[in-house]
């Protein structure tokens, strides 16, 4: 097993990485808690998948859990089951020093971490990644929230976990498609900050996607220790950590082109934004265009989707993207913030990109679609 030490003072905490621990849970979260009961919140996939090897877990440790199982998707990251699972909470009789565990991918653990955040003004919640996104992404750094009509995860709080928990074992039971979804944010931390990284996973990525646990132990293990680092020097977002925004400018922007759908997934849009992003810094004379291309290819070797042509379905044209674009959280002062990079592994904040270029890009992108 790994662990990886996020330094925040008072809110620090560990993650752990490693097979099997799933089954140790228990053993794990009962050094946390204040009284022998927990309360989980999950979704129909995942409970059908790990709900009952988890139970399992903290029973043999003593401890008593109720759960309450949610509808899978984006959709609910939403008001409606963010009332739902605060007035369960509370109907659950949680107290501020009980802990709440997010069991499942990114939507569960965004939600579930911002109900946390807001009942009783803060009681602490555990993350249980599922998905290989949420284990290299979204359990780790305390951003939490929901989706609005106006974009996505306008509405929420920092809260940071007190524990992560990244078994590697239950990335076996995802689909091929989530899973490499995942790996467009595991292909983001190298291109941000790490060629040494991205050259890793050129050599490795092959043999991570089909099953090897060792090379997924590794890889979630860096990638972590990488955002760890980042978000230990800003904690709330007011400059480095905007880093590991990478490609989620463009990304967002094609996530609400498509309804927040199954036709794109968050680490797919997340994998042509850096693409777009790179193909933007290339325009711009900042990196050389063989970069983006390399980018490109190895998300095709990898089977991903690389290109606005990949996408199925209508899209806005290059003007609604734009708008799109400008209900994302980086904006400040009415401009848009972009991630762009001088190279791969060297990227930087940009506040005064030429939208023209931006524009130029994304309709040469859209022409690809025939």
């Amino acid at each position: 097993m790994e662990t990886v030490h996020v330094e925040l003072g008072t809110r620090s905490y560990d993650v752990r990485i490693g097979p099997g621990l799933l089954a140790r849970a228990g053993d794990e979260i009962t050094p946390l808690l204040n009284r022998p009961r927990v309360v989980i919140v999950t979704e129909e996939n995942v409970a059908a998948l790990h709900l009952a090897a988890l139970e399992t877990a903290l029973q043999a440790a003593g401890i008593e859990s109720e759960a309450l199982i949610l509808p899978p998707g984006e959709a609910t990251k939403s008001w409606a089951h963010l009332t739902q699972t605060v007035e369960w909470l509370l109907e659950q009789k949680v107290e501020r020093k009980d802990v709440v565990v997010a069991l499942g991918g990114g939507v569960i653990g965004d939600l579930v971490g911002f109900s946390a955040a807001i009942l009783r003004r803060g009681v602490r919640f555990v993350q249980m990644p599922t998905s290989l996104l949420a284990q290299v992404d979204s359990s780790v750094g305390g951003k939490t929230g929901i989706n609005s009509p106006h974009g996505k995860n306008l509405v929420g709080a920092f809260h940071q976990p007190s524990l992560v928990l990244a078994d590697i074992d239950v990335l076996g039971t995802l689909k091929p498609r989530d899973f490499l979804a995942g790996y467009g944010e595991v292909v983001k931390y190298g291109g941000l900050g790490s060629l040494a990284f991205f050259e890793w996973l050129e050599d490795n990525g092959p043999a991570l996607a089909a099953g090897d646990v060792a090379l997924r132990t590794e890889a979630v293990r860096r990638s972590v220790q990488m955002k760890a680092d980042i978000v230990a020097l800003d904690e709330t977002e007011q400059g480095d950590r905007a880093l590991l925004n990478l490609g989620h400018t463009f990304g967002h922007a094609l996530e609400a082109a498509t309804g927040y759908s199954d036709r794109l997934l968050h680490g797919e849009g997340v994998a042509i934004g850096c693409a777009l992003a790179f193909e933007t810094s290339a325009r711009l004379g900042l990196m050389s265009q063989e970069a983006p291309s390399r980018l490109r290819e190895h998300l095709a070797k990898m089977g991903m989707k690389r290109d606005l042509a990949d996408i199925p379905g209508d899209l806005p044209d290059a003007n609604g993207l734009l708008d799109l674009m400008g209900q994302d959280k980086k904006v400040e002062a009415g401009r848009l913030r972009f991630i762009l990079a001088r190279a791969i592994g060297e990227a930087f904040v940009a506040d005064d990109v030429d939208l023209s270029v931006v524009h130029r890009v994304l309709e040469e992108a859209l022409a690809t679609r025939g």
